[in-house]
């Protein structure tokens, strides 16, 4: 890179920084002269609300911080379990859609079709429904399996509490013991893994699809079954040009979970509009979901640019 490349770059840095500067100067002048409060010492206050569903507890006298990472952390708790369901559906639909079989082909497909082609946030409104609607009452939950009970308000699976490993039986109103996921976490865990998956699949169908067919062919004269073929020599290859698309969907998976406002799970994006509206500090909380968002995003495609460096140094010459 020459040295006019460098300093033409400079020069484009240092009118980008300076714009946003002059935006931030220009908005909290307009703010004080309306009286208005700015600034992010509404995190240290109270927060004055509570959470009705969190991995970390909190009250309504703790402070706005703890909320926002509350929040965070309900989001990630949606996310992460989310990414790898959607992964794992996503290689079974894949295989699904290459598979001899006529009708696991034909399931396989009109589920990524059907998925693909309904918005997301009608997915969502429609899982819950039918969570909160359509399942029966908790005094009559459905058991899934030993400890399994599902039910509109929630599922109840084992786990571990306060006097030990519990498993949940029925009780007088309901089911009683081990852990309850709430029809709102089921509903975004479902929503975006099902949704993002099908994308998954026809990524990963159309990366196979691009390998020279001899590679199939040569494996089942091997005697390998079609799915040890796809898995073990199809799928390896596959994924290092299938890695940057999957990786932007499982990104777009972590940006569709703002989306949980919407049915009232307490996500970040949630959080952020319960303190606009407790404290009038809309850009600070526009700032602070913008910036944990985009941290989010630029992590994720860092681990990206880090397997595909180790993919490309791993290739044969």
């Amino acid at each position: 890179m020459g040295a006019s490349s460098r300093v033409a770059q400079a020069l484009i840095l240092a009118a980008v920084v300076g714009l946003f500067v002059l935006l931030a100067v220009t908005t909290a002048g307009h703010l004080e002269q309306r009286g208005i409060r700015s600034g992010f010492d509404f995190l240290l206050e109270p927060a004055g609300f509570t959470l009705g569903e969190s991995v970390l507890p909190v009250d309504a006298a703790d402070s706005t911080l703890l909320a926002f990472v509350a929040g965070l952390l309900n989001t990630l708790r949606a996310a992460l379990p989310g990414a790898a369901l959607a992964l794992g559906i996503g290689i079974l639909a894949g295989f699904g859609r290459l598979a001899d079989n006529p009708l696991v082909r034909g399931l396989a497909s009109a589920y990524v079709n059907a998925f693909r082609n309904i918005p997301l946030l009608l997915q969502l409104l429609a899982w819950y429904f039918i969570l909160t609607d359509l399942l029966p009452a908790a005094d009559a939950a459905m058991r899934l399996a030993p400890g399994v009970f599902l039910s509109k308000s929630g599922l109840s699976v084992p786990w571990w509490g306060e006097t030990g490993f519990e498993i949940p039986e029925p009780g007088g109103f309901g089911i009683d013991g081990g852990a309850r996921l709430t029809p709102e976490y089921l509903t975004m865990l479902i929503g975006l893994a099902l949704y993002s998956a099908a994308y998954i699949a026809e990524t990963l169908r159309a990366a196979v699809l691009a390998l020279p067919p001899g590679q199939r062919l040569a494996a089942l004269a091997l005697g390998m079954t079609p799915r040890r073929a796809f898995i073990d020599v199809l799928l390896p290859q596959a994924w290092r040009a299938a890695l940057p698309p999957v990786t932007s969907q499982l990104l777009n998976l972590f940006k569709n979970a703002s989306l949980a406002v919407a049915i009232g799970y307490p996500d970040l994006v949630s959080v952020a509009g319960t303190s606009l509206n407790q404290t009038g500090r809309a850009i600070e909380c526009l700032v602070i979901v913008i910036a944990v968002y985009l941290l989010l995003s630029l992590g994720a495609a860092a681990i990206s640019h880090r397997l595909e460096q180790r993919n490309l140094k791993g290739r044969p010459a």
